[in-house]
């Protein structure tokens, strides 16, 4: 082989290599920070945007979570639905374009139990009776929310907190009139801190949210409810494996640290 040959054919050699190093450097690492978060959430995540469903008492925390979770997750971006849980579970039924879903009790997520992937308990939480800031009534019990006089708010029964409500009221043999009914945990605990009503039953976590407007009264263990809030990915999600990867990161101690930090419980 003559000289000029073995020139060209090394001169190809390198083209090729430095063609092929900026390919190198970008595979699966489009921004160089994904690494991080994925090493944070125990897997790499795709980049989408998602829209969770999550039930009321998320309110908060899920939105400092989210912040966390965009940042270590560039490019995916999070919007959150916040309802009742059986809103959320009425929009999963009827097809609304979301990718995962948090309820405050299982029996909901039952109910769905066809449209979703298998659901993980991330959180838990416990009842409260919230009165206005300061107690005036003296309330310190639940049996004091028999009272007659006492303008009691509870939230309906379809909803998780008022299924949790009923239970601790039916075991206490306690006969309670609500002056109203609410469609979700946030919209009890508004009705008491505008002074509508003297009281209510909403979980730990939601009181906690509204500390100079009203006090909590916590119910002993014994006489209490455990909510249990399962997630999930939809399986009609248009980004199964951006739901999924979320779904798993509520499980992780960065996110319960968030969780636990806002007064949830460990799952």
């Amino acid at each position: 082989m003559s000289q000029l040959s073995t020139a060209r054919r090394a001169a190809a050699a390198l083209v090729t290599a430095a063609l092929l190093v900026p390919l190198a450097a970008c595979g699966g690492n489009d921004d160089g920070k994904k690494d991080k978060g994925a090493e944070k959430s125990g897997g790499a995540a795709p980049k989408a945007d998602l829209t969770v469903l999550a039930a009321s008492s998320l309110t908060d925390v899920f939105k400092k979570a989210g912040a966390v979770y965009e940042k270590d997750h560039p490019g995916t971006k999070l919007n959150f639905s916040f309802a009742g849980s059986q809103e959320l579970a009425a929009q999963v039924r009827e097809g609304a374009p979301a990718d995962a879903v948090v309820t405050a009790d299982t029996k909901t997520m039952d109910g769905i139990k066809v449209d979703v992937g298998t659901p993980t308990v991330i959180a838990k939480n416990r009842l409260v009776i919230v009165t206005g800031e300061g107690n005036p009534k003296k309330i310190g019990s639940l049996k004091d929310l028999a009272d007659s006089k006492l303008k009691v708010v509870l939230a309906a029964s379809q909803v998780p907190v008022g299924r949790y409500s009923k239970q601790v009221l039916d075991a206490q043999k306690l006969n309670v009139k609500p002056v109203s009914q609410e469609p979700n945990v946030r919209a009890v605990l508004s009705k008491v801190e505008l002074g509508e009503a003297d009281a209510g039953l909403v979980y730990k976590t939601d009181a906690a949210t509204a500390p100079k407007k009203v006090d909590a009264v916590d119910i002993p263990d014994a006489q209490n409810a455990v909510a249990s809030y399962p997630a999930a990915s939809l399986k009609m999600s248009q980004h199964a494996e951006a739901a999924a990867a979320f779904v798993k990161w509520l499980s992780t101690p960065e996110a319960q640290q968030i969780l636990q930090r806002a007064g949830f419980q460990k799952p």
